[in-house]
């Protein structure tokens, strides 16, 4: 891929070679798997390898697209994705598995909407934060609106259940409010309010009591909620300093749950060991310093307000898969950007990548 002047060529190539390794990993986590459930152990190694190319083409059409074409689609994309998470949730449109209803199905493939509503809310928020200015600072005009679009989205998330994702969407509109400006006196009360519903959303639901549970404490119950966590650690643990070697992972055949897509990350703990976790910690650190990096030279505030968003979604993102795979957080099914298997998720991550891309090209000549 040639690289223009203008752009940011470090996210450019980070986002490159992350999205190549991250296919490469895929097959290494998923080979055996899946030759024995689809007699094919190319079979996701084809399709991560299609959705990579697919992201590509999205990223570039992103990198030549001006990002202030965004603002008039930002108001009707978040309708839509409203709509796709209705949609979800009606029986024969949406696709369940594992008691989630997460998934529409098109084809051959899954469309998660919940990925296409994150992007969706950073593009709607950057909009709107940038043409109110000051009056962000009002509780009628600047708190509550928002609060009203982040509540439905909240909810609709929940209702799948996808508390992960839920958490991540408030957050990433949490502080992108703080940044524009708004009143910290509001975001606080807004946060204590909100945990007495945390809890009663996490201690009165089984599953999720169990995973706060086997947080805490994963060798009580080492066979069933403490397993996910425990054979990420025994990855880890036998990956040792660089790894047993790209491929030659034990804890893929079949004890370690989600390989090649939400512990995707433990998998590279054990074949490249701590130098190769280090590496890919490092890619993402970097590639967050120059979104932030993007933001403080875009040439407006809708630039600013989008370019910190999308940065901080993805920065977050990565950050809460790698700790719930280290076992600093509890279990949650967030997947990790450019490297968990996943079409929807690589093209939201490589479309917000192109976003960025185009700001950078857009910053004054003397900080580009």
């Amino acid at each position: 891929m040639e690289l223009r002047k203008g752009f940011d060529n470090s996210i450019l190539l980070l986002a490159v070679v992350l999205t190549c390794f991250g296919v490469v990993m895929v097959y290494s986590s998923s080979s055996i798997m899946a030759a024995k459930r689809y007699a094919d152990g190319f079979h996701f190694l084809k399709r991560q390898g299609l959705f990579a190319v697919a992201g590509m083409l999205i990223m570039v059409a992103a990198m030549h697209v001006d990002y202030h074409r965004l603002r008039k689609f930002a108001v009707p994309f978040l309708l839509f994705c409203f709509a796709l998470l209705v949609a979800v949730l009606i029986p024969g449109i949406g696709s369940n598995a594992g008691g989630a209803s997460r998934w529409i199905r098109l084809g051959g493939f899954n469309v998660q909407p919940a990925e296409l509503a994150k992007i969706a809310l950073v593009v709607y928020m950057a909009h709107s934060l940038s043409k109110k200015k000051e009056k962000i600072k009002s509780f009628k005009l600047g708190f509550i609106p928002y609060m009203v679009v982040l509540a439905a989205l909240l909810a609709l998330l929940l209702k799948q259940p996808d508390l992960g994702s839920a958490m991540t969407l408030g957050g990433v509109a949490m502080v992108m409010l703080l940044v524009a400006g708004a009143r910290l006196s509001y975001l606080v009360s807004l946060v204590i309010l909100a945990l007495p519903f945390l809890y009663f959303l996490v201690m009165n639901v089984d599953y999720r009591r169990k995973r706060i549970l086997a947080f805490l404490n994963p060798w009580e119950d080492p066979t069933n909620t403490g397993f996910q966590i425990i054979q990420s650690w025994i990855a880890f643990g036998t990956g040792g300093l660089f790894g047993n070697g790209l491929g030659e992972g034990k804890q893929k055949l079949f004890f370690l749950p989600e390989a090649h897509t939400d512990f995707i990350f433990a998998v590279v703990g054990e074949e490249l060991g701590y130098a190769g976790v280090l590496v890919i910690s490092a890619m993402f650190l970097v590639l967050v310093m120059r979104g932030m990096r993007t933001a403080l030279h875009a040439p407006d505030d809708f630039g600013r307000y989008l370019a910190f968003g999308l940065t901080l979604l993805l920065g977050l993102e990565a950050f809460v898969n790698i700790a719930v795979v280290l076992g600093m957080l509890p279990t949650k099914g967030l997947a990790l950007p450019f490297l968990s298997y996943g079409g929807t998720s690589l093209f939201c991550t490589l479309g917000a990548v192109g976003v960025l891309l185009n700001i950078s090209s857009q910053a004054p000549g003397e900080v580009r």
